[in-house]
């Protein structure tokens, strides 16, 4: 089994998990993600995901080269590009996803770090974008994202050189949210993930989106979508809970309705 999927209180946890081959991704492992994926994202007792690796050393290494140099895809594979979504790849999940970096975090690994919405690593974690020294590229949004997320200079020397760094510059680069010993790592995400599943999972989800949209929108068109977002939120039942609950001093319960 290349994936472990667990549910546990509206929590899912996708485990990728080769640790004898740190990790690193193959097709039949893709494919598996994609349909994790799917399920967090149309399970509507799923509020947040966590995305963590198996073993102590990766959490994920990136491809499989020994699978993935001598065996490219078709070249028809190109013009599929929605075959096999995945959030680095385009699928929409408004759902938080939270990455847990047990170890190496390369390449590939990269990538679906990118395509989290908040990030705790390890302190022995690395990070890098090597695929320029096997003769490819950051692909499935490496180069798009990361370029977003880091300024411009330091993410070109990243992409153009392959070089890794450490978790404490991960984390100065704001790459990551905080750096956590090991025996805390799962714990420290699962927390998080309850904080966010305790919060009105429409707001969430509406709040992820605009975000998430706000890089490609101008700031007018940003701030009349979210007009929009706060009326149609205004008439779920969570708003009339969340406020019922905030006159009574009570915790709210939250349906999603």
């Amino acid at each position: 089994m290349t994936i472990k999927f667990e549910v546990t209180q509206s929590i899912a946890t996708i485990t990728l998990n080769r640790p004898e081959r740190l990790n690193a991704l193959t097709h039949a492992m893709l494919d598996d993600l994609a349909s994790a994926w799917r399920e967090v994202r149309d399970n509507k007792d799923i509020r947040v995901a966590i995305l963590t690796g198996a073993g102590e050393r990766a959490f994920c290494a990136g491809a499989d080269l020994r699978e993935y140099i001598p065996e490219p895809p078709p070249i028809s594979d190109t013009w599929t590009s929605q075959a096999g979504l995945r959030p680095d790849r385009g699928i929409d999940i408004w759902k938080p996803v939270i990455g847990a970096v047990n170890g190496h975090c390369l390449g590939g690994g990269m990538t679906l770090l990118l395509a989290t919405d908040i990030r705790i690593s390890v302190p022995h974690a690395t990070f890098g974008t090597p695929e320029v020294r096997w003769g490819v590229l950051a692909s499935c949004g490496g180069t798009q994202r990361l370029m977003q997320e880091l300024p411009s200079a330091i993410a070109m020397e990243l992409l153009l050189t392959g070089k890794p760094f450490d978790a404490e510059t991960a984390e100065r680069r704001g790459l990551i949210n905080r750096i956590v010993e090991p025996a805390r790592l799962l714990a420290e995400a699962e927390a998080l993930a309850e904080q966010i599943v305790a919060n009105a999972p429409l707001a969430v989800q509406a709040t992820k989106e605009l975000a998430i949209r706000s890089r490609g929108m101008s700031l007018d068109v940003g701030i009349r979508l979210e007009d929009a977002m706060v009326r149609l939120l205004q008439s779920t039942s969570d708003v009339k809970e969340g406020t019922a609950a905030f006159a009574e001093r009570r915790k709210p319960s939250f349906t999603g309705q």
